[in-house]
């Protein structure tokens, strides 16, 4: 299976190292020549293209990964064929804006994270199709939507990835103003965020059972969670989400 990329940014090249992590080939991998394409050929020997009629040519499974506002030219004028998959990595672009421009090859969108480089991407899909499994796999986990309207709404996840990522942040700055070593303040905060999400993940308790049994009357987690919801963190957070999911919405 070849795999082409249009579309070779930051969000691209984290993809692009977790496949190689995972064992993938970089022979039969092809970028198109701009963004980091060129950079990323040379140092792991991907192919490069001349152009993204290249990329087409020669790939069975295409990821568009640029700006929503460039995606349907980016793929207009292509030599499009039947037994493609065109995986969209376009935030807010919907799979009909893409199907003509794309045609006669199959779309379908999906919305990992930077975590890709790792494998440890939960990469959402709509609609799934069983020939992007391997791929999705290599980079972590795949969650495949029942429709367009509900992997809207799971992108906004993408943003709150960003959101955790400055909790983590403030948490260790925090923990080294107090006198921690800043290389363990940030493995501290890291890492609890990395177990507080796997206890959800992996434990069949509702989750409120699961913050419950955290939150022993009188104690730190329950004085802290009172100051939290005290200072309205839970419905900015969720005023944030919709935020997003308004600006993904606009993009129609």
């Amino acid at each position: 299976m070849k795999l082409g990329v249009i579309g070779v940014g930051h969000l691209a090249d984290t993809i692009l190292r977790g496949l190689l992590r995972a064992g993938l080939r970089p022979e039969d991998i092809c970028l198109s020549p701009r963004g980091h394409g060129p950079q990323m050929a040379r140092e792991h020997g991907f192919l490069l293209a001349d152009d993204n009629a290249a990329v087409v040519a020669a790939s069975d499974l295409v990821l568009l990964a640029v700006r929503p506002g460039d995606a349907e030219e980016a793929v207009s004028d292509l030599p499009w064929r039947e037994d493609q998959v065109l995986m969209s990595a376009c935030a807010g672009v919907p799979t009909a804006r893409l199907a003509g421009p794309s045609a006669p090859a199959r779309v379908v969108r999906i919305m990992p994270i930077t975590a890709s480089e790792l494998g440890a991407s939960p990469t959402i899909v709509y609609p799934m199709d069983p020939a992007i499994s391997p791929f999705l796999d290599a980079i972590g986990t795949t969650m495949a939507l029942d429709t367009e309207e509900q992997f809207e709404a799971a992108t906004v996840s993408a943003a709150i990835y960003g959101w955790a990522q400055d909790l983590i942040r403030t948490s260790a700055e925090w923990g080294a103003s107090r006198g921690l070593d800043p290389a363990l303040a940030r493995q501290l905060a890291a890492q609890t965020f990395v177990a507080a999400g796997r206890i959800q993940s992996e434990q069949e308790a509702p989750m409120g059972d699961i913050l419950a049994s955290l939150c022993t009357p009188g104690g730190i987690t329950a004085a802290g969670l009172e100051r939290l919801e005290q200072e309205g963190i839970h419905p900015a957070w969720k005023g944030a989400c919709e935020l997003v999911l308004d600006m993904l919405s606009t993009k129609k």
